[in-house]
């Protein structure tokens, strides 16, 4: 497994989100991304999306908890033989989970490659 420490990976995230379309960031709203080790549940997640998506809201205002985006540190990083892959998949997982908040399917991410 790659060692990178916790604040190396947050640092990746940040620079991940930065390579991210504007018209994608531009949507966002709302939304807090988090590092955590493992997800609760102990599966091999990568990342995981927790709130209402564009789809789904109706009216979304004032004092609404922000949506979540999680990274799973350790799971990416078992997931990934050298450094290269890393920075590669964490921007993946960051399309991937900013999708599910756009509002799209499992299958329509797969549909448009990526994730």
């Amino acid at each position: 497994m790659l060692d990178v420490s916790r604040d190396e990976f947050e640092a990746l995230v940040s620079d991940g989100l930065d390579t991210l379309p504007d018209e994608m960031l531009d949507q966002l709203d709302n939304v807090i991304f988090l590092v955590e080790d493992t997800p609760p549940d102990g599966a091999d997640t990568l990342g995981l999306y927790e709130g209402f998506s564009l789809a789904e809201r109706e009216v979304y205002g004032y004092g609404e908890e922000p949506d979540r985006i999680t990274l799973f540190r350790l799971n990416l990083l078992a997931h990934c033989v050298d450094h290269d892959e890393l920075v590669s998949e964490i921007r993946v997982t960051l399309v991937h989970e900013v999708a599910h908040f756009l509002g799209l399917s499992e299958e329509r991410i797969h549909e448009l490659g990526w994730g």
